[in-house]
């Protein structure tokens, strides 16, 4: 997974409102996550531009942020 961080985040956003019994609260979650996804993309392309090892990296770490799924 080479963002983990990013996935602990996803976890929080997504726990506190179930938590909280919070509906509006999940559907400002989903919200931010699928800015935290675009972040991680646009992440990925300036590593990918910037370091030289990093598309190696990338190919052998198969999954961003979520194992099994993305």
């Amino acid at each position: 997974m080479r963002h983990p961080i990013y996935a602990s985040v996803i976890l929080l956003l997504l726990g506190a409102p179930l938590l909280l019994g919070s509906w509006w609260g999940l559907c400002v979650a989903v919200v931010l996550i699928l800015m935290l996804g675009f972040r991680a993309v646009m992440e990925e392309r300036m590593f990918t531009a910037e370091f030289d090892g990093y598309r190696d990296y990338a190919a052998r770490v198969r999954y961003r942020l979520v194992p099994l799924l993305w």
